[in-house]
């Protein structure tokens, strides 16, 4: 049979490879047009676009898995891995759901177990169903039935399913013919229906390469029922295949952005047979958090970016089940853990049903969420959070459209700042409104007030002592009125924190820690030894006063998430504190920081010493030297490094990434002023920023 498909199967793959290019296209330039780059368009257009776009990026996604499976082809152990195929016919059957409705077709789906893990390749499976769902939407008339199953046979060691139409069947004489590459009934030939003959050889060609088989029926719907018969991952498989172990432990994730896809590579590199889900409410996953302000400032060209690897791949379910080798069930959200039975219930949320995951050990990576005001009109249009790709998108369309050139910040932490450039690039006037007496509180109000007075010479307002009170608008809003009066916006964006996400953790029983987090211990376990935590749902210890603490960031989730990963894997990693470093940019300015504020030192009970020391980042006669405002803040008892904050035009990160480091190792000031740091021109002083700093505060200790 292998022979028989070869051609086309090459076929298909030229195809796709041919196709790849020009869909793309098509579906930037209809991105385009819905951004209304060329004009204004109605919204019964837009809502056209929006499903041609998804109509290519499905074609995209169809064209990546024909090249797969025509790879894998040359390598037979790739149809011997396991693979989750409920997951994949709840997938396939709802991409058919629009098209079965348009003709009247009632599909109706059945999943009789679940999780199911059979032996083949994500890809090839996932084409394999959507072809046998496509003939058969294409052979039964409107008003008709179609009946997707999936169940498991004992006896047999084996996943069937069955698709069942009220079509036009297939005479028991063609019923093994159809199986021929370019074969078609006498019925197909006549009808108005286009076909190659090419689509169950395929399908035939891809069950048996993954051991398993296919035929056809008559369906008790009347028309086809085609059954296919995949081999349990859980079999010992036949001589000549690669034998297929049962996994040593099954770990389930609930979380698929940060640390959670972190854990699940780190275990599968050092569990290879593991048997790992992640869950993930969104479409979206791994996607880099971090980057939302520079894809709408448009120094991030295209969403995918912030979703591929380094080497450019992006990473969708099938790069995390061909890769990873993880199973991945997006748009799935975790609803409710069963500690005493080690499950969790599901839902899909595509079409609402539940289902149950086992596992030993769980993963809570659920994040954090939006801190929203409670004040009259919140829910107008265009008030956004910056909380996921799908709000970026939001507001960038709002920007493409010209319809946002008043724009509010409520909230002058890291976020809101952040995003401030974006917006004034776009050529935005903003408006920053904080509550607080000064904005970014991670900074001492000294150097708070450098950064505000950098946004101001960007023509930024910035509104301090300033709360808000309620949105007045229409359908969208207008205008914000604040305690010391009205201003107004025709788009508002709240950035006045986060809080972590919690609520399925407090459900469980799991003990939540003081600042409102998941209390865990340096092994990354929760109050459960099988549940373990990471990212920003998880509440921190702060490194020099050894309190709990809450400061969420992408950087500590991917570290929390290798280290829970170590130990799930039966290893021995701690992740004791943190310092709660930091770095952004604004404007022309570059901001880092690392450690304890001058105020949160003294509040914390230290004698301290600061110096603010500013000095060029490099030698003053090399060009593009750049002025940096270097803050130290000293345990005057112990001559201690407790803090740095840096500010300026030049190089601040590389000193605050040697400021924290001093503080890890509880350097002094004396230990500092005597490092080896690198030093040319064009890189550095002949003393470097931090020494100078470090011999200032030794002098004022000194007297």
């Amino acid at each position: 049979m292998k022979n028989i498909i070869s051609d086309p199967l090459k076929f298909a793959a030229l195809v796709a490879h041919q196709l790849k290019g020009p869909m793309a296209s098509i579906g930037t330039i209809l991105q385009t047009i819905q951004g209304e780059f060329a004009g204004p368009i109605s919204q019964k257009q837009k809502d056209l676009l929006t499903r041609a776009i998804a109509s290519c990026d499905e074609s995209l996604v169809t064209a990546q898995r024909l090249l797969s499976i025509s790879r894998a082809f040359n390598e037979p152990s790739a149809f011997k891995s396991q693979v989750e195929i409920s997951s994949i016919v709840r997938k396939s059957s709802a991409s058919f759901n629009e098209q079965a409705e348009k003709n009247n077709i009632t599909l109706t789906v059945k999943i009789n177990i679940e999780p199911a893990y059979a032996i083949g390749n994500e890809a090839a499976i996932t084409e394999m169903l959507e072809a046998v769902l496509s003939n058969a939407i294409k052979y039964t008339p409107d008003n008709g039935q179609i009946e997707l199953i999936l169940l498991y046979n004992e006896p047999m060691k084996m996943f069937e399913i069955h698709v069942s139409d009220s079509g036009v069947g297939i005479a028991e004489e063609n019923r093994e013919k159809v199986f021929i590459p370019f074969f078609r009934t006498a019925g197909a030939r006549a009808s108005a229906r286009p076909g190659t003959g090419l689509g169950l050889a395929f399908v035939k060609a891809i069950v048996e390469a993954s051991g398993g088989n296919v035929h056809i029926e008559k369906s008790h719907l009347g028309g086809t029922e085609i059954i296919i018969n995949l081999l349990s991952a859980e079999k010992s498989v036949h001589a000549g295949e690669v034998e297929t172990k049962k996994p040593p432990m099954k770990v389930v994730i609930i979380g698929g952005v940060a640390a959670g896809p972190k854990t699940a590579a780190k275990i599968m590199r050092l569990v290879p047979d593991a048997d790992v889900t992640i869950v993930e409410k969104g479409r979206l996953l791994s996607y880099a958090g971090c980057g939302l302000p520079y894809y709408i400032s448009g120094a991030v060209k295209e969403q995918r970016e912030l979703m591929s690897s380094p080497a450019g791949v992006v990473r969708d379910p099938i790069f995390f089940q061909q890769v990873k080798n993880v199973h991945l069930l997006n748009q799935t959200e975790a609803v409710e853990i069963d500690r005493k039975n080690k499950r969790v219930r599901v839902k899909h949320l595509i079409d609402n049903l539940h289902s149950l995951l086992d596992y030993d050990k769980l993963v809570i990576a659920t994040g954090s969420e939006p801190i929203k005001p409670v004040v009259e009109g919140i829910r107008l249009g265009n008030i956004f959070t910056l909380h996921g790709v799908s709000d970026a998108e939001g507001i960038k369309a709002a920007l493409e459209r010209g319809k946002a050139r008043d724009v509010v910040i409520v909230g002058g932490g890291l976020i809101g700042i952040e995003m401030t450039e974006a917006l004034v690039r776009k050529g935005c006037r903003v408006t920053i409104l904080e509550c607080l007496p000064q904005i970014f509180r991670l900074l001492d109000v000294e150097m708070s007030m450098l950064v505000e007075n950098q946004l101001e010479s960007h023509g930024v307002r910035v509104m301090t002592n300033t709360c808000v009170e309620k949105f007045q608008g229409d359908d969208n809003v207008k205008s914000v009125v604040t305690n010391n009066g009205t201003y107004p916006a025709d788009m508002v964006i709240i950035a006045v924190g986060n809080r972590p996400n919690v609520e399925l953790a407090k459900l469980a029983g799991l003990e939540i820690g003081q600042t409102g987090a998941i209390k865990v211990n340096s092994q990354m376990q929760t109050s459960d030894e099988n549940i373990y935590a990471a990212g920003d749902c998880v509440e921190n210890v702060e490194m020099i006063t050894q309190k709990p603490f809450y400061l969420p960031l992408g950087s500590t989730a991917n570290k929390q998430g290798r280290i829970a990963a170590i130990n799930i894997c039966g290893g021995n990693a701690s992740f004791s504190s943190i310092l709660g470093t930091v770095a952004c940019k604004v404007f022309d300015y570059n901001v880092a920081l690392t450690g304890l504020t001058e105020f949160a030192a003294r509040k914390a009970g230290f004698d301290v010493v600061t110096v603010l020391v500013p000095a060029p980042d490099r030698e003053h006669f090399v060009a593009g030297a750049a002025l940096v405002m270097l803050k130290l803040v000293v345990d005057k008892n112990t001559r201690r490094l407790l803090g740095a904050q840096a500010i300026g035009s030049g190089h601040t990160d590389k000193r605050i990434d040697v400021a924290a480091t001093s503080i890890c190792t509880k350097m002094t000031v004396d230990q500092i002023a005597n490092l080896d740091l690198c030093y040319a021109p064009p890189y550095a002083p002949v003393i470097d920023n931090i020494i100078t700093a470090a011999n200032v505060a030794r002098n004022k200790l000194d007297g």
